[in-house]
């Protein structure tokens, strides 16, 4: 049975990129419906239509699934092979994942994701946003060098719930030239050239213009 993903704005929506990247990796039979952010994700129709008034919101085979990181939990039920298979690295990833969820605030607040704006680097960085970019570097180099030399993706040839996190991140460095490491850059460029990605910023190319949101 066919399921439903509730997604965001595709040109702002970072949660939704995640939770979408999931669930294709995994193959779910599902139809996408997008909603505008207007009103900066305060939009009727969502609070009306997800459980946590938010997006992504994932209806799917009996099961009702709200905020990212649980889509992707329940995307690598389906499809283990989005975490890592062996038990110490699968703990990292989590963790990592875990992390993105619930932490880089700054980056965040301060670098919001947008697919189409040009890249140019933000007139001034504070202190506390600097740190986070360098915490940032580590935490995604420390993945990428896990087993002593660079991995494709963060935790090794393949895509996993971790990159799944992070893909916003990489549309943000590279929007805001962000201060990274040499091997996160690599890793960037290798996120924004993947198929899904490419996917993803023609669909948002393709939304409606009124969509946009004014700075």
């Amino acid at each position: 049975m066919a399921g439903m993903l509730l997604l965001g704005s595709r040109r702002y929506s970072s949660w939704s990129l995640r939770g979408w990247l999931a669930v294709r990796l995994a193959g779910l039979d599902a139809t996408e419906e997008v909603i505008a952010l207007k009103g900066g994700g305060r939009t009727t129709e969502i609070h009306a239509r997800s459980p946590n008034r938010m997006v992504p919101y994932l209806q799917h085979d009996g099961a009702d699934i709200w905020e990212s990181l649980a889509i992707c939990e329940y995307c690598a039920e389906i499809a283990p092979s989005l975490w890592p298979e062996d038990r110490i690295v699968r703990a990292h990833a989590r963790s990592i994942s875990a992390q993105m969820h619930a932490g880089f605030r700054p980056i965040r607040q301060n670098c919001s994701m947008d697919v189409e704006r040009t890249p140019a680097p933000l007139p001034e960085i504070s202190e506390e946003l600097a740190a986070d970019v360098a915490l940032l570097s580590r935490t995604l180099e420390g993945a990428l060098l896990r087993s002593g030399q660079p991995t494709t993706f963060l935790f090794g040839e393949r895509m996993t719930v971790a990159d799944c996190m992070y893909a916003p991140v990489a549309i943000r460095i590279n929007t805001f030239e962000l201060a990274v490491d040499p091997v996160v850059k690599t890793w960037v460029r290798t996120m924004l050239d993947h198929p899904l990605l490419r996917e993803w910023y023609a669909l948002a190319e393709a939304e409606p213009a009124e969509w946009r949101l004014v700075y």
